[in-house]
C-alpha cells in the first residue's frame, strides 16, 4: 500500500500495475503493436543497438552493486540484453522497468522476472525514491527531466537512446512512418539542460535487409502504429520486393546531473 492508501496487487503475468483512477490520458502501446515489436527484435535486426546500449550503460554501474530504471522499458528486450551485458561483467545490478502499456509490461516481466515492472505513466511522480538510481536509460520513450533528475543519485547518469535524422527513410514514406524532426538532436538537448548536461554522444548507423513482414512489423511496432490500420499497411507494402535495404540510425546520449557531484 502507497502513503495515498492505494494497494496494488501483482498481475499473474508478474507486474504491478500503478495506474488508477482514471489511469492516464495517453495512449498506451496495444497488443499488436506490442507483438510485432517481439518478432522484430527477436529477429535480431536491433541487436547492434542492444550491444551499443550496454556498453555505454555497464560502465557507469559502481562496482559494488547499483539500481538501474529503465523507463520506457516496453517489452524488456533492451534490458535484458544489458543486465546479461552485466552478469558477464560482474556487476550486481538491482533494475526497474516502468511502461504505460500492461501489454509491453506482460512481455517485459517474461522476459525479465527478475526485475521489478510497474505499469505507470512517467509523466507522472515516478514510483522510485529521491536519490536511489545510479543509471537511468530511456530508449524510444518520453522523457521526464525533473523526475529523472531526482531519483538520480549525485555522480547517476541518463543514457537516452533517439533516432537520427534518415533513420529509416528508405521506407519511412511507403509504410506512413513518422519522419525525424529537422533539428530534434538540439530540442532534446534544451529540454534536458535545466538538470542535465551533455557528457558524451555515439552515433550507430546499422544497414538492414529486411522482407517485406519485417517492414509492416517494424512500422506497425512504433508511434506511427497508433494511426495505421494494419490491412492497409499491407496493401502498401504489397509492391515490395523480396527484402529492402534500409539503414537505421541512432544516437546514444550520456547525461550527467547539472550543478552536482560527479
Amino acid at each position: 500500500m502507497c502513503a495515498s492508501g492505494h494497494s496494488f496487487d501483482a498481475a499473474k503475468q508478474g507486474y504491478f500495475n500503478l495506474l488508477v483512477g482514471k489511469g492516464t490520458s495517453f495512449e498506451a502501446d496495444t497488443a499488436e503493436m506490442v507483438a510485432a515489436r517481439v518478432r522484430f527484435l527477436e529477429s535480431g535486426h536491433y541487436r547492434p543497438l542492444a550491444d551499443a546500449v550496454a556498453a555505454a550503460v555497464v560502465p557507469l554501474f559502481p562496482a559494488e552493486a547499483a539500481t538501474l530504471l529503465d523507463s520506457g522499458t516496453g517489452t524488456g528486450h533492451y534490458l535484458r540484453v544489458l543486465l546479461d551485458t552485466a552478469g558477464a561483467a560482474p556487476a550486481r545490478v538491482t533494475a526497474i522497468g516502468l511502461d504505460i502499456s500492461k501489454f509491453a509490461m506482460r512481455r517485459a516481466a517474461r522476459l525479465n522476472p527478475e526485475v521489478t515492472n510497474l505499469v505507470c505513466d512517467v509523466w507522472q511522480p515516478l514510483p522510485v525514491g529521491d536519490d536511489s538510481v545510479d543509471v537511468v536509460t530511456v530508449i524510444f520513450a518520453p522523457r521526464n527531466p525533473s523526475e529523472f533528475a531526482r531519483v538520480l543519485r549525485p555522480g547517476g547518469r541518463l543514457v537516452v537512446v533517439t533516432p537520427r535524422a534518415g533513420h529509416l527513410a528508405a521506407i519511412a514514406e511507403q509504410t506512413g512512418m513518422l519522419g525525424i524532426e529537422a533539428g530534434k538532436d538540439d530540442r532534446l538537448i534544451d529540454a534536458m539542460s535545466a538538470q542535465f548536461r551533455v557528457e558524451t554522444v555515439r552515433d550507430l548507423d546499422v544497414p538492414l535487409t529486411l522482407a517485406p513482414r519485417e517492414v509492416a512489423d517494424l512500422a506497425y511496432m512504433g508511434p506511427a502504429g497508433h494511426h495505421l490500420d494494419r490491412d492497409e499497411l499491407a496493401a502498401r507494402l504489397a509492391g515490395l520486393t523480396s527484402s529492402s535495404a534500409v539503414e537505421a540510425r541512432f544516437r546514444i546520449t550520456v547525461f550527467c546531473l547539472a550543478g552536482r557531484p560527479r
